[in-house]
């Protein structure tokens, strides 16, 4: 927030505690205190703010947060420690660090932020499409034509190249060499996925010499260590390069989730209403419209905390 004053510990400890509170009791009453929490004082709602567009490092460090543990009150002191130290350290960067990535990603040849996409042409012909909030390197020489996807998700059209140089994508989990073809290739914390949606590509595990071949139509994730199982690919995969999201029988958590990848703060979904089933097509380009339209196909609500809080619950 531009020209603000710097936050108090006691104001970011609030905040944590808040954080916490709602994770674990999210009933009116306790919904209610916080908008009076955050309406009382400016600072208040600057704290929220920067607790939001934190989310993703606060999910990596407070993963248990919902659990019945948490009845105690030590238990829940301990999550509002971890999420007062995401707070006290972002704000000594400035966020840099924290958010979901580090310099490395900060500083990459080309990246995307939450809900946006960008297409780009590579030296060689190929072309280049970044999904929201994405980070990529690109290593062409002598040799080898490679990108390192360091976060996100891509989609890679290659091109012939006169050197008949190999092409490969490489993640923190391994290595997708291309055999002529159109693929997408995500990172999801750990795991990469790799959808091929013309002729085939060889996947490697970091961990593994042995090369697994994906044709077109066919998907895999991986880790580090091993490989899954080669599956049919989900419809239309590659739906988002069209400012898409096809979904066939979803669990609304799940469609939560992905809508969460496009919007900025945190999206939740309550645990009331996350086994509902749903199918559609959803445009990414306005996700305040398919929030809405949700209430009118689930008996479901939208609750806007703030700018950067909203949450789908049971209507």
């Amino acid at each position: 927030m531009a020209g603000a004053e710097p936050l108090d510990r006691n104001t970011l400890e609030a905040a944590a505690r808040w954080y916490v509170e709602l994770r674990c009791q999210a009933d009116d009453s306790t919904r209610a205190a916080h908008q009076r929490w955050l309406l009382s004082d400016p600072r208040h709602l600057q704290a929220w703010e920067r607790l939001a567009r934190l989310q993703g490092k606060l999910a990596q460090v407070t993963p248990g947060i919902a659990r019945p543990t948490l009845s105690s009150a030590r238990a829940k002191r301990r999550e509002v420690l971890k999420v007062l130290s995401v707070l006290l350290v972002a704000g000594a960067t400035g966020g840099v660090v924290l958010r979901d990535g580090g310099v490395a990603r900060l500083m990459a040849d080309v990246r995307t932020g939450v809900g946006e996409q960008r297409s780009l042409r590579l030296d060689d012909g190929s072309q280049l499409q970044l999904n929201t909030d994405t980070a990529v390197d690109i290593r062409y020489d002598g040799q080898w034509r490679a990108l390192e996807l360091l976060k996100g998700e891509i989609l890679v059209q290659t091109a012939s190249d006169a050197l008949s140089r190999p092409f490969i994508v490489h993640t923190g989990q391994g290595s997708v060499r291309a055999l002529g073809t159109r693929f997408i290739v995500r990172c999801d914390a750990d795991v990469t996925r790799v959808c091929v949606l013309q002729h085939a590509v060889q996947v490697r595990s970091a961990q593994s010499m042995a090369a697994v071949r994906v044709e077109a139509g066919q998907q895999l994730q991986f880790n580090t260590e091993k490989m899954g199982n080669v599956t049919p690919l989900a419809v239309m995969a590659d739906a988002w390069s069209r400012e898409m999201l096809i979904v066939d029988d979803w669990r609304l958590a799940d469609v939560v989730s992905e809508l969460q990848r496009y919007r900025p703060g945190y999206l939740g979904c309550d645990e009331a209403v996350g086994g509902l089933r749903l199918s559609g097509a959803f445009h990414l380009g306005d996700l305040d419209i398919v929030l809405e339209n949700l209430t009118t196909t689930l008996p479901v609500r939208i609750r806007r905390f703030s700018r950067y809080w909203t949450r789908v619950e049971a209507g």
